[in-house]
């Protein structure tokens, strides 16, 4: 019996893993084709589908790591890189030193938006899910 509870865990194991939103080989080549247009000189970004059924594209350039997401049409949505808390504009580290100082920063995200603009989201730690608050680089919030 405890042979069958091993077999068995191994078998769910395995279809877990192999469920992975990993698309590599399936993106849509409209998909593909609107990347390699955004950013002529990546060929080679690792793709995955998030939960809205988009693909994100995962690359560096110069070094730095950019995750950009398309619709399956093939339309760019936005591309954003993780940054440090010193990296965000003074005017937006001003406003949270006054209005969040207590809060913990969990993540800082540069964000170009294909609806938006540039803007910043900065995650700020709490009980049951995290807040996100974004920002324009002159502090003025936007969500």
């Amino acid at each position: 019996m405890k042979a069958f509870k091993n077999i068995k865990f191994a078998l769910i194991a395995l279809i877990a893993f192999s469920c992975q939103n990993t698309v590599k080989g399936q993106t849509p080549e409209v998909v593909k084709q609107a990347f390699e247009a955004k950013y002529p000189n990546e060929n080679n970004p690792d793709w995955e589908v998030d939960a809205n059924g988009n693909y994100e594209a995962q690359f560096k350039q110069n070094g730095e790591k950019y995750r950009a997401d398309f619709s399956p049409s093939g339309n760019w949505i936005e591309t954003e890189s993780s940054i440090k808390k010193d990296d965000l504009p003074k005017a937006i580290r001003d406003i949270i030193k006054n209005e969040y100082g207590s809060e913990d920063i969990t993540e800082v995200e540069h964000v170009d938006s294909a609806s938006k603009g540039e803007f910043y989201d900065v995650e700020f730690k709490q009980k049951g899910k995290n807040k996100d608050v974004e920002f324009r680089a002159n502090g003025t919030i936007i969500n």
